[in-house]
């Protein structure tokens, strides 16, 4: 489902001459269905870097990455539309939203954009926000006047609402109270036994090791450590 072979990537400080600093090289990792793959390693090892060449939002200086498919480093800014869309999901820290729009409609956009008649998507983003916690008369509001733990759940809420076939989770317990968290590891023990393929970031350990199938160290791909 998740595939990448030799993958690279060097960032360039364009404020500081021009100079080229290589982060990653030679990364390999492979995610079937229904699996969970935990990113690990100290901070600055790459693991965010990691993800977001996953997701398209940095692009790699060489190797492939492979979505059901779909080769993230040669596709289309459409083709990474239609995928972020359809089949890969990204749960991050951060809710980034338009202003006054309802969270109730927040969390039901990734359906509405799928064409999923209106009543049931908002009533699938109602259930999540039940589940997580949210309080009723909040899912009028816009999430942007929000607590960080809200806004952290309403972005959980969004990212489980369409059954997306690849999932990335960036910390999802962190900073959660007991019930959520419970709540957020339930969630990825569904999207799992749906068969979701899932790369995460888990600071939790004991989240890890409830809901992970195995640990890579991403310390191996800096290019220091590269084969």
């Amino acid at each position: 489902m998740i595939e990448i072979e030799n993958l690279s990537k060097a960032f360039t400080l364009h404020n500081q001459g021009g100079a080229i600093i290589p982060v990653m090289a030679g990364a390999e990792l492979n995610v079937g269905p229904g699996e969970c793959v935990a990113l690990t390693g100290q901070s600055g090892s790459g693991k965010s870097t990691l993800m977001r060449m996953i997701y398209g939002n940095y692009l790699a200086a060489g190797g492939a990455i492979r979505v059901e498919g779909t080769d993230i480093t040669r596709a289309t800014p459409r083709e990474i539309i239609r995928l972020r869309r359809e089949t890969l999901g990204y749960v991050s820290q951060f809710l980034r939203v338009v202003p006054r729009v309802p969270t109730r409609t927040v969390v039901a956009e990734p359906l509405l954009a799928l064409g999923t008649d209106a009543a049931a998507a908002h009533a699938r983003a109602e259930a999540l926000l039940k589940m997580l916690n949210i309080p009723e008369p909040l899912w009028q509001l816009s999430p942007t006047t929000f607590s960080g733990g809200e806004q952290q759940r309403v972005n959980i809420a969004r990212g489980f609402a369409h059954a997306y076939p690849a999932m990335l989770l960036d910390e999802p317990t962190a900073s959660l109270d007991a019930t959520n968290r419970e709540v957020v590891l339930r969630l990825i023990e569904e999207a799992k036994a749906r068969g979701a393929a899932i790369i995460g970031i888990f600071h939790d350990e004991a989240a890890r090791a409830r809901v992970c199938d195995r640990e890579v160290d991403v310390t191996r791909f800096t290019p220091a450590r590269a084969a």
